[in-house]
């Protein structure tokens, strides 16, 4: 198995390479240990090779994000932030927007959409244009999509760089039956979230 996933340049970005492995903020800032631990854990998987830092606007509402922003504080650029949430047009660029603040940063490596939903797809993809067209993210794409949403997505985007984050690990495996095949058919990057359960 490769150590190393590559996200496909698009238009506006080069190739990334990026560790198999990130760093996940799921209950960070729940106050379930110490604010200073948990800076200090994801700066240690900084320094050990781990940069890729995953987080979104809901994990202690927002308290996860000032947790990431203060653990890059000084290292911004030794980071790759994925962060996934809202839909729609307006919403999602100022939800982009309050996140930027407490992460303290000026951008967003990737941005997903965090689930399919009701809101209709364009509307968020014109936000994600937007956004990128800013400079506030680098790239953009989707989260728990299924194969027919993602052909919806592509459709719409005509990206076929899009990456599809999903819920993967040995316990966790209905992905193998038709979606992982199908994104490895259409060369579409896949990211797994809690992959050691």
């Amino acid at each position: 198995m490769d150590a190393t996933v590559t996200l496909k340049a698009t238009a506006t970005q080069p190739a990334v390479t990026l560790p198999a492995i990130g760093q996940g903020s799921w209950y960070l800032g729940e106050g379930l240990a110490p604010r200073r631990d948990e800076i200090r854990a994801l700066q240690q998987g900084l320094d050990l090779g781990l940069r890729l830092v995953d987080t979104a606007e809901m994990y202690a509402d927002g308290g996860a994000e000032e947790i990431v922003g203060e653990a890059l504080k000084g290292r911004r650029d030794e980071a790759f932030l994925v962060y996934p949430w809202n839909a729609g047009r307006h919403s999602a660029i100022a939800a982009c927007e309050q996140s930027l603040q407490r992460l303290d940063t000026d951008y967003l490596d990737l941005y997903l959409l965090h689930w399919p939903g009701s809101i209709p797809l364009d509307k968020t993809l014109a936000a994600f244009e937007q956004l990128q067209a800013d400079g506030k993210i680098k790239r953009f794409g989707v989260s728990n999509f299924d194969i027919d949403e993602l052909r919806q997505w592509h459709r719409l985007s005509g990206d076929d760089s899009a990456v599809n984050q999903v819920l993967y690990h040995l316990g966790s495996r209905g992905i193998e039956q038709a979606l992982r095949p199908w994104q490895r058919q259409q060369k579409m990057p896949m990211m797994a979230y809690c992959p050691l359960a």
